[in-house]
């Protein structure tokens, strides 16, 4: 060892011969490092990593660059971490003894239904509930966790650019952007003579999908928001592990890598956390954090209501939820008691939750009640977080999420695995170290009204059995039509009933086809104020509202209707529109020729015949005169 490193390894604190004879090979290359790779070096060793280094050659050879690189790695898992790498290492340690163990995270605890809020879609309580929410959302933040790509879907884009349905072609990022945008204008007005506040919008992206979501963005002007309105925080990667000692998979393709694998979007938490954006929001008076995922079209129609649950409610967590049945591939929201007086309301997997009910004394495990649902309701992602208790949270774990690791194990000596895993969080996994004085809570509406994620490919969701929710582009695009049927004929509309057909292998309802932009309506009251007289429309019906004032009075609708109105122009749509409209055609989702973003669905329209009615210049419009 030269003179110069043995002065450096001193004024480091570290003793002349801990790499001699612990890790001779990262010794030998001590001269091209820094002082604070050196320190990450003596890091690595003592957390039991030397096989990281063992075919490290001599300096000086032409992969100096990649030993370097390799510490640029190090560096970034240690500083994205909560506590750092050494940090990870522990935890991945505990929890493989854990796995191995076969040791049950929920021993000990008793589940129990827990207090939550019930709603009936158009009901006096939900209407109210609902315009509480639009005073409330002001003081919102939303945040968007979107860093997966289609490829599950059968599509190659990112998520968030698939279009939600194909009557108006909106992609499910415009359709948020809008919602939010809409929310604002909306609770402008309720706030009477205050200035319309933006509201923030933050997006967790991650290497796959960072780029092409700011170009998505920035090629459709933010699709109407300001550009400093959103916010992109990406999400880094964590180290793979080997085996249960946690030592670190060498990435099979470079010798000089670590081969890393996504943490989870529990990572959201952490990003907030070191961001700095909390104490920003909290600065400019905002109460609330919205959590929302990346394909469900109609989560939007849920929001209002629920955060009107957290505001009146003055809940610290509030889960939106839907109705599920016993033993549904859905995870539950469950109280937890321990044996020691600890007491959690978490989300339970739905494959935990039978076992966990059969082991405490309910031999017949997850069952439905008499309303024809499981009591324990459905976890559908979407989260509402009090500002002020979610930033002492945070500060109190700096952003960590209890995790999970879910290794594969060669056999039942669970001693190797069939290949690499790592640690993983869930972004809803959050109030599980929430102390027992937490308000935390649920609100439960129906699912036709806010969930249709897209989860599956035509293949997958053909064989899930009759019955059971598809969660396809296929089903999702179809239940925006039910929804927006249902919520018409609510406010007094005549929809005609659907009828079935068969997609991609999938047997869905076929509704008329009506969609509205969020600036038409965002609740309930909005829909009833701009339907009125006796409208009817048929099932074989195309609708699309692309305006803010359209009234829709005695309209008797058998076709196509497109209504392009800019938001001076106050549009009455009345009488008779009758028309060839547009047809739904199958298409084959193996047929290459037709985009992917379509034939994933198992159909497109066929626009024989429409009325499409423009209004571009601000006044008073009726499509009768």
């Amino acid at each position: 060892m030269t003179e110069s490193i043995e002065k450096q390894l001193s004024e480091l604190g570290i003793d002349g011969d801990f790499f001699s004879s612990s890790c001779p090979n990262l010794q030998k290359n001590l001269s091209i490092l820094s002082p604070d790779q050196i320190k990450l070096g003596k890091m690595m060793v003592e957390m039991g990593q030397t096989h990281l280094f063992s075919h490290w050659s001599q300096p000086g050879s032409d992969d100096d660059q990649e030993k370097i690189s390799f510490f640029d790695q190090v560096n970034k898992l240690d500083t994205s971490y909560p506590g750092g790498l050494a940090s990870y290492i522990q935890n991945a340690r505990r929890l493989l003894a854990d796995s191995k163990e076969g040791k049950n995270p929920f021993d000990g605890f008793t589940p129990s239904v827990p207090s939550g809020e019930i709603l009936t879609f158009g009901d006096e309580n939900f209407v109210k509930f609902e315009e509480a929410g639009i005073k409330e959302v002001r003081n919102a933040a939303f945040v968007l966790v979107a860093g997966g790509l289609g490829e599950r879907l059968g599509y190659n884009g990112i998520k968030v650019a698939l279009p939600s349905e194909t009557t108006t072609g909106t992609c499910f990022l415009q359709h948020y952007i809008e919602s939010i945008l809409a929310l604002q204008e909306a609770s402008c007005r309720l706030a009477q003579g205050q200035s319309e506040v933006p509201i923030p919008l933050v997006i967790m992206t991650s290497d796959d999908t960072n780029a092409r979501t700011l170009d998505l963005l920035e090629s459709n002007s933010f699709f109407g928001m300001k550009p400093d309105q959103v916010k992109l925080l990406k999400q880094e990667k964590v180290a793979c592990l080997d085996d249960n000692d946690a030592r670190l998979a060498v990435d099979p393709v470079n010798k000089y890598r670590i081969q890393t694998k996504p943490h989870g979007h529990g990572d959201v938490h952490s990003l907030l956390y070191s961001s700095g954006l909390l104490n920003t929001w909290h600065d400019a008076g905002l109460k609330w954090v919205l959590f929302f995922q990346d394909t469900n079209g109609l989560l939007f129609r849920a929001i209002p209501s629920a955060l009107g649950v957290s505001s009146t409610k003055e809940y610290h967590v509030n889960s939106l939820a839907v109705p599920r049945k016993a033993k549904e591939a859905i995870g539950g929201i469950t109280k937890l008691t321990h044996a020691d007086g600890r007491t959690m309301v978490i989300n339970v997997e739905y494959n935990q939750l039978d076992p966990l009910l059969r082991a405490t004394g309910h031999p017949e495990g997850d069952v439905n009640s008499e309303t024809g649902y499981s009591p324990f309701p459905g976890n559908i992602n979407q989260l509402i977080l009090n500002l002020g208790p979610y930033m002492e949270e945070l500060t109190r774990t700096q952003g960590a999420i209890p995790e999970f690791v879910n290794p594969k194990y060669k056999d039942s000596s669970k001693t190797s695995f069939k290949s690499s895993t790592r640690l993983e969080c869930m972004m809803q996994d959050y109030p599980k170290s929430l102390s027992p004085s937490a308000r935390v809570g649920f609100t439960v509406m129906d699912a036709w009204l806010a969930y249709a994620p897209v989860k599956n490919n035509p293949e997958d969701a053909a064989k899930v059995p009759k019955g059971n929710p598809y969660h396809s582009a296929t089903s999702g695009e179809m239940f925006i039509y039910r929804a927006n049927s249902l919520i018409l004929k609510k406010a007094g509309v005549k929809v005609a009933d659907p009828v079935t057909a068969t997609f991609n292998g999938q047997e869905v309802e076929v509704w008329p086809r009506i969609t509205w932009k969020p600036k038409w309506a965002m609740t309930f009251a909005e829909v009833r104020s701009k339907v009125s007289g006796n409208c009817s429309i048929s099932q074989n019906s195309t609708m699309a509202i692309k305006g803010r004032n359209v009234f829709v009075e005695d309209l008797s609708l058998d076709g196509a209707l497109i209504v392009n109105a800019v938001d001076n122009a106050e549009v009455k749509v009345v009488g008779p529109v009758h028309n060839k409209g547009w047809l739904l055609e199958r298409v084959d989702h193996k047929d290459t020729s037709i985009p992917e973003e379509i034939r994933i669905r198992g159909f497109r329209f066929n626009k024989v015949d429409q009325l499409e009615l423009n209004y571009n210049e601000p006044g008073k419009f009726s499509n009768s005169t």
